[in-house]
C-alpha cells in the first residue's frame, strides 16, 4: 500500500527515541510472554513492517516468514537478515495468505491490526494456517486508552498514517474467537505525552494500577 511505502524510510527512527525504545521493550515483553516462542518454532509474522518482531523471533531460533503489503517496508526488512537466521520476507496480504492450512506452529501480528478494516477476515486466514494447538497472538493499540485518544486526535490523524487507522478494544479482539481465547494482557500505561525523564518501568508499574494500557494483546490456542 502506497501510504506505508511512504512511511517506510523513516519508520525505524521511532525506535531510536527513548519513548520508542521503551514502547518496544514493554510490547515485546508482553507479546512473547503470551506467545512463548521456542527454537525451531515455525512462525508467521503477519504485517511484519520493517521486520522488528520477525528478527527478534529468528534470533530466538524460530523459523520465521514475515509478510506485509508494503514493498518498501519489506525492502528495509530484507536488509536486517543476518547469516544463520531462518528468516524470509514475502509481499502478501493478510486477507489472502498464500500458505497451506495448518502450516505454522504459531502466528503473530504486532501493531498491524490498527490498519485492518476486516478483522474477522484477517483473523480467519491466520487461524486457517495455524496448526492445531498452535498459538495465535494479536497485539494492537487500545482504542480505550490515552494512546488511542492521542492517535485519534485531529492533529495526529491529519499528519500521520493514523488517519487510516481503525483501532480496536480488548473486547473486540476477543470477540474474533471468544471460545479459544486463552490469555490476554495490557502494557504501555505510560502516556504518549510523557517527558523523557518520566519514562521508566517504575512509572509503568504504578500507572498499571489505575490506567488502561495503550497496547493490548490477545492469545488464542487452536483446538486439537
Amino acid at each position: 500500500m502506497e501510504i506505508f511505502d511512504l512511511e517506510a524510510k523513516n519508520y525505524d527512527q521511532w525506535y531510536d527515541s527513548k519513548l520508542g525504545k521503551f514502547v518496544d521493550q514493554v510490547e515485546t515483553e508482553l507479546a512473547f510472554k503470551l506467545f512463548k516462542p521456542y527454537p525451531g518454532m515455525k512462525v508467521l509474522d503477519a504485517g511484519c513492517g520493517t521486520g522488528n518482531f520477525s528478527l527478534k523471533l529468528a534470533e530466538m531460533g524460530c523459523q520465521v516468514i514475515g509478510i506485509d503489503i508494503s514493498e518498501e517496508m519489506l525492502k528495509i526488512a530484507q536488509t536486517k537478515i543476518k547469516p544463520g537466521l531462518d528468516l524470509e520476507f514475502r509481499l502478501m496480504d493478510t486477507y489472502d495468505l498464500d500458505f497451506a492450512d495448518q502450516e505454522f506452529d504459531g502466528v503473530l501480528s504486532m501493531a498491524a491490526f490498527e490498519f485492518i478494516y476486516q478483522p474477522q477476515k484477517a483473523y480467519d486466514e491466520m487461524y486457517r494456517v495455524l496448526k492445531p494447538q498452535g498459538n495465535l497472538v494479536i497485539g494492537t493499540i487500545n482504542l480505550e486508552s490515552k494512546w488511542g485518544e492521542f492517535y485519534l486526535s485531529d492533529e495526529i490523524r491529519e499528519n500521520s498514517v493514523y488517519k487510516y487507522a481503525d483501532f480496536k478494544t480488548l473486547a473486540a479482539l476477543k470477540s474474533l474467537n471468544q471460545k479459544e481465547v486463552v490469555g490476554s494482557g495490557q502494557c504501555l500505561f505510560i502516556p504518549p505525552t510523557a517527558k523523557e525523564d518520566e519514562i521508566s518501568l517504575e512509572l509503568e508499574k504504578e500507572l498499571s494500577e489505575k490506567e488502561k494500557g495503550g497496547f493490548i494483546c490477545v492469545k488464542w490456542q487452536k483446538e486439537a
